[in-house]
């Protein structure tokens, strides 16, 4: 089950298997058109040293050149899901090789996904850093995501419409 689909319900989702932060799927249903070769396969996500931030952070890393995302829009991602303290990846939806639909800012997914996405553009990779009140706060995902935690999401953006 991928993690952001749960949390419609209850803003707390089950996760996905831990595979690895390496590799190299290409997402097959992502138009090309809407895909630059940045993000045609998996990112790598590091997690940072030092002490994790106290709000959200949003750096684009690839910046798109399609449709922006805006609240209230249905869009379609491919993302994958890092624990910030141990490095250690929880969830991603290129290792199920399916994309990632929801709509923005309908509370559909945790505060910093709603948050941190919009604004971004079709084709476009963009890296948030969740703190625990944006993400699953005190109660966590267990057993993937421990209460309190700091979370990494690389994110593409595949699709608004």
């Amino acid at each position: 089950m991928p993690i952001l689909a749960a949390c419609a319900a209850i803003a707390i989702a089950g996760c996905g298997g831990g595979d690895s932060t390496t590799g190299s799927e290409t997402a097959e249903s992502a138009p090309a058109a809407a895909e630059s070769s940045a993000t045609t396969k998996k990112p790598v996500v590091k997690s940072p040293k030092g002490a994790p931030p106290k709000q959200l952070e949003v750096k684009d890393l690839v910046e798109g050149s399609g449709e922006e995302a805006k609240s209230g829009d249905e869009i379609t991602v491919d993302y994958v899901g890092v624990d910030y303290k141990s490095g250690k990846e929880f969830d991603s939806s290129w290792s199920r090789n399916e994309p990632f639909t929801f709509t923005l800012g309908a509370g559909e997914v945790i505060p910093g996904w709603d948050q941190g996405v919009e604004g971004m553009k079709v084709g476009g990779r963009r890296e948030l850093i969740i703190p625990p009140e944006l993400g699953y706060g005190q109660t966590g995902s267990p057993p993937a995501i421990p209460p309190n935690e700091t979370l990494i999401f690389v994110i593409d953006l595949r699709e608004v419409g």
